[in-house]
C-alpha cells in the first residue's frame, strides 16, 4: 500500500533509490576501508610475506559470503536482508540474533570509524582534542544519513570512489615498481618475499593465525543484502553489484598486500603502528618519490573511516528498522520518515559515535584496537548465520535465484569452516581480542535471554516484507531477472 509522502510513515516502507554503483560502492564503503590501508601491519607480523595467502584465502571466504548473501537477496530483497532471510529459512531466533548481531556491528563500526576520523584530524591539527572531531564527524553522518537515501547514495559514491582510486593507483605503480622500475629507480623484484626466513617464516601455522586480523577488513561485503531493500531494480542491481564486489575486493586486497612485502622487507612492514607515518601506503609511496605523501595518504584513510562510518550507520539503522517492524524491537522503531528515512531507528543507531565520544572525551586507551576486535567477533557470527540460511534456503527452493554461487550449498560449507576457523584463531592471537570475545559472547548470551524471558512473545512474522517485494519484483521486465 502507497505511503504518504509527508510525515512520518506508520508502514514504514522504504524508498527504493540506490543505483547499481551506489548499491556496489556502499558495501565497498564498508569491506575497503582502514582494514587496508592502515591495518595490515598485525597480519603480516603473524605471517609474514604468506600474509598474501591469508588475504586470498580471507578474499575467497568473503566473496563466498557476499555472493551466498547476493544469490538469497536477488530473490528477496526484503527489508532487513539477510536478518529477514535467515528469520524465514532457520526460523524467528535466527532472524533475531542475526539482526541484532549485525546492529552491534555496524553501531560499534561507526563508533570505531568516527573515532579513527579523529585520529586522522589530529595529523593536521594536533593541538585539537580528539572529542572535537569526534563529535564533527557524527554529526555529519548523522545528518547525511537523515537526508533521502538517493542523496546518501550519492556521497557514499564519491567517498568510495576517492579510496577505490587511491587502491588501483597504489597497484598500479606499485606493481610497476617491483616488476619494471620506474624513472631513477630500478624494480625491487621479489626478493623480499623469501629474504628473511623464506616465504612462511612463522610456518604454515601463522598462515590461519592471521586470518584473525585479515577477516576484519572484509566486513561490509554483506551490506549488498541490506541495501537491496532500496534498490530501484533489486534483480538487476544485487546481481551485478555482488559479481563486482567480489572481484575487486580479491584484486584489491591480494595485489595491495603483494605489493607492501615484495616492496617492504616483512619484518619492518610487521611494525606498522596504525600511524599515517607508518600506512604500507605512505612506505611504498615514498619509495615512488612521490612529494606530501603523508598529507595524501591521510586524506584519503580520512574519506575511507568517514565511508565506513556512514556505510555503517546505514547499516545499522535497516537493521534495526527492520527488527520493529516484527516487533523485536520496539515497534516506534518501524516508522520512516515522508522520505522514506527510518529516522527514529537512525537517531537510536547513532549511540555508537556517541559512546565513541564519550570514551575519547574520558580519555580510555586503545579504544579502536578493542572495538574493532569486538566487530570481529560480532561480523563472524552474522557470517555463520547468513551461510546457514543460504544452505537451508537452497535446501527449500533450490535454483529459484536467477544469480546463483557456484556450487551451492557445498561452496557455503567450505566458506562456513573457513568463518569457524577464523573465530578459533582469535583464541590464540592476542588478549586483546580475547577480552573483545568475552565481551562479544556476552552480548550474545543478554539478548538471548532478552528473547526468551518476553520478545519471543510479541514477534510478528516478516511475510509482509516478503509479499512487498512479490509485487515489485514481478513488475521487473523479465530481461533484468536472467542470470
Amino acid at each position: 500500500m502507497a505511503q504518504p509522502t509527508t510525515g512520518t510513515q506508520q508502514g514504514g516502507e522504504l524508498a527504493r533509490s540506490l543505483s547499481n554503483g551506489q548499491m556496489t560502492m556502499i558495501a565497498l564503503g564498508l569491506a575497503v576501508g582502514t582494514g587496508l590501508f592502515l591495518g595490515s601491519g598485525a597480519a603480516i607480523g603473524i605471517a609474514g610475506p604468506a600474509v598474501i595467502v591469508s588475504y586470498a584465502i580471507g578474499s575467497l571466504i568473503a566473496a563466498i559470503i557476499g555472493a551466498c548473501a547476493g544469490e538469497m537477496a536477488v530473490r528477496y530483497p526484503v527489508r532487513g536482508g539477510f536478518g529477514t532471510i535467515a528469520g524465514k529459512f532457520l526460523g524467528p531466533f535466527s532472524g533475531y540474533l542475526t539482526r541484532w548481531a549485525y546492529w552491534m556491528t555496524t553501531v560499534t563500526l561507526a563508533g570505531a570509524e568516527v573515532v579513527a576520523v579523529g585520529k586522522y584530524m589530529a595529523y593536521w591539527y594536533p593541538q585539537a582534542p580528539l572529542w572535537i572531531w569526534v563529535l564533527i564527524a557524527g554529526g555529519a553522518i548523522f545528518v547525511l544519513n537523515l537526508t533521502s537515501v538517493k542523496s546518501f547514495g550519492t556521497v557514499e559514491f564519491l567517498l568510495s570512489s576517492i579510496k577505490v582510486s587511491a587502491v588501483i593507483l597504489f597497484i598500479i605503480f606499485g606493481l610497476a615498481l617491483v616488476f619494471f622500475g620506474l624513472p631513477g629507480q630500478d624494480a625491487t623484484g621479489v626478493a623480499n618475499l623469501t629474504a628473511d626466513g623464506g616465504f612462511v617464516p612463522n610456518g604454515p601455522a601463522s598462515i590461519w593465525l592471521a586470518l584473525a586480523v585479515v577477516m576484519f577488513s572484509f566486513g561490509g561485503i554483506e551490506l549488498i543484502s541490506i541495501s537491496a531493500a532500496e534498490a530501484k531494480d533489486p534483480v538487476r542491481s544485487v546481481r551485478s553489484s555482488a559479481k563486482a564486489m567480489m572481484w575487486r575486493l580479491a584484486t584489491f586486497y591480494v595485489l595491495s598486500l603483494f605489493v607492501v612485502v615484495a616492496i617492504i622487507p616483512w619484518r619492518n612492514a610487521s611494525q606498522l603502528t596504525g600511524e599515517i607515518e607508518g600506512s604500507p601506503f605512505v612506505m611504498v609511496f615514498t619509495e615512488l618519490g612521490i612529494p606530501y605523501i603523508g598529507g595524501i595518504t591521510n586524506f584519503v584513510v580520512l574519506t575511507a573511516a568517514l565511508s565506513g562510518a556512514n556505510a555503517a550507520l546505514y547499516a545499522a539503522t535497516r537493521l534495526l528498522h527492520s527488527l520493529g517492524h516484527e516487533r523485536m524491537a520496539p515497534k516506534v522503531l518501524s516508522r520512516t520518515s515522508g522520505s522514506g528515512i527510518p529516522a527514529i531507528a537512525l537517531t537510536v543507531s547513532s549511540v555508537g559515535a556517541v559512546v565513541a565520544m564519550v570514551m575519547a572525551i574520558s580519555g580510555v586507551g586503545n579504544i579502536f584496537s578493542y572495538m574493532m576486535a569486538l566487530v570481529t567477533v560480532c561480523v563472524l557470527v552474522v557470517w555463520s548465520m547468513i551461510l546457514l540460511s543460504y544452505i537451508a534456503f537452497k535446501r527449500k527452493e533450490g535454483n529459484a535465484s536467477p544469480f546463483r554461487v557456484f556450487g551451492g550449498s557445498a561452496t557455503a560449507l567450505v566458506a562456513l569452516a573457513g568463518v569457524l576457523a577464523t573465530f578459533i584463531a582469535m583464541f590464540f592471537v592476542s588478549s586483546t581480542m580475547l577480552t573483545s570475545v568475552s565481551v562479544g559472547l556476552g552480548f550474545f548470551a543478554l539478548i538471548t535471554v532478552l528473547y526468551f524471558a518476553g520478545v519471543n512473545k510479541g514477534v510478528q512474522t516478516s511475510e509482509d516484507a516478503f509479499d512487498e517485494v512479490r509485487a515489485v519484483t514481478s513488475q521487473i521486465p523479465a530481461a533484468s531477472k536472467k542470470s
